[in-house]
């Protein structure tokens, strides 16, 4: 089959050098741009469409080399990139003649990356490979490599390594890649998760849980594994196991409400409020950090309790009693009575007048309409008299209460 020939729009963006130092969010514009030009050939000629992603993959590093990349988005989009467009080559139908030129192409540009950009591409070089039978010739490639390579003192990195593996995996010679891997003079879960998904393939789902349990390493993350093991137990089936083992720690997202949401999508069956409960509760001392989550569930009672236990960030707190104040004074006075609580303990470092005035303000808002005005400045009134109360915010308590109406 002859090399597609297509004429690529994002081709000329992704010059050698194309990007400046400070050129990450148009580099990640760029790249969506690409993408998105490649989906769309992919509908009707996905062997064009992978030969785009190929050429591509190839101008990644070339064209982002100048680029600053320390915050670490352009990490993140770059990673998301090449996932994306991995799956283009992977799925294309096509003859061994050409896969074979794009796999000499992806090597070669693999072997010239400088950051690692395209790690990917050697973690699913046996998906790349397309046949069990071109992965097994790969592997066979390869392993004289990674043993001269971790017979060494140090075990120095090589790219080809994850991809050895890969193909071991792909060609379904499982227990000789568990074998290798037992060779390798270091624990790292970048090479043992591939034993993992070995024992799986066998149909082993606890020996490859327990695998995965003894595969990580002092500085790996234990969700990179709970999240494979996670996957392994939904997809047998065993979800109470799943959740109960691994989903609280598996799921962590940005945010906690992310985090709920994220657990919730695959345990539907799941009440939500208990789903919230295991996660407060998997977070002794931080159980104000799930106020906003459980005001966002509309749970307003346990975001009241919640309050209480530990410090919420003030803002949330204030916004929460404004928020609230015609709906719901109740929760407002709630709301307003923590962020002074918390204010007056000297819990948060950069507080400013205006937070305690604007509490005071939405406390003795949500007192009137509960009928509880006299409570309210009582309480008030006690955190003003209290020695213990943060300095400032007695200053600032004071000063405002006796300008308000009766103070």
């Amino acid at each position: 089959m002859p090399t597609p020939n297509h004429s690529w729009s994002f081709r000329p963006r992704f010059r050698a050098r194309a990007f400046g130092w400070r050129g990450s969010s148009l580099a990640a514009q760029r790249m969506k741009e690409a993408v998105a030009e490649i989906k769309a050939v992919n509908r009707t000629d996905p062997v064009s469409a992978a030969e785009g992603a190929v050429l591509l993959l190839e101008r990644l590093w070339p064209a982002l080399e100048p680029i600053d990349s320390s915050s670490g988005a352009l990490g993140n989009a770059v990673n998301k990139t090449v996932h994306e467009l991995l799956g283009f080559v992977i799925a294309a139908p096509t003859d061994e003649g050409l896969r074979d030129r794009w796999l000499d192409r992806l090597w070669a540009a693999m072997e010239a990356d400088g950051v690692d950009f395209l790690s990917q591409v050697s973690e699913r070089w046996g998906e790349l490979c397309g046949t069990p039978e071109r992965a097994s010739r790969a592997a066979d490639g390869l392993i004289p490599r990674v043993r001269a390579n971790w017979g060494e003192a140090q075990g120095a990195y090589f790219h080809g390594t994850p991809a050895c593996l890969s193909c071991l995996l792909a060609a379904g010679r499982h227990q000789e890649l568990l074998d290798l891997i037992e060779t390798a003079p270091f624990l790292w879960w970048h090479y043992r998760r591939f034993g993992v998904l070995a024992l799986a393939a066998m149909g082993q789902t606890d020996e490859a849980i327990r695998y995965a349990e003894a595969s990580l390493s002092r500085n790996d993350s234990p969700a990179i594994a709970a999240r494979v093991c996670e996957e392994m137990l939904l997809g047998t089936g065993r979800q109470e196991e799943a959740y109960a083992r691994y989903a609280l720690v598996a799921n962590r997202a940005g945010t906690n409400l992310a985090t709920f949401r994220a657990i919730k999508k695959k345990y539907p069956a799941k009440d939500p409020r208990d789903i919230l409960n295991d996660l407060i509760a998997a977070t002794p001392g931080e159980e104000g950090k799930w106020f906003a989550t459980a005001k966002t569930l509309g749970y307003l009672d346990l975001a009241s309790a919640l309050a209480s236990r530990s410090p919420v960030d003030i803002g949330t707190l204030i916004r929460a009693s404004r928020d609230h104040l015609v709906t719901n004074p109740e929760f407002a006075l709630v709301a307003a009575n923590a962020a002074l609580s918390w204010m007056a303990l000297g819990e948060y470092y950069e507080i400013k007048a205006g937070d305690i005035w604007q509490a005071m303000d939405d406390a003795l808002a949500a007192a009137t309409a509960t009928d509880r005005v006299q409570a309210t400045r009582t309480q008030i009134r006690a955190w003003i008299d209290a020695r213990d109360t943060d300095a400032f915010v007695k200053e600032q308590m004071g000063r405002h209460f006796h300008a308000l109406p009766g103070g």
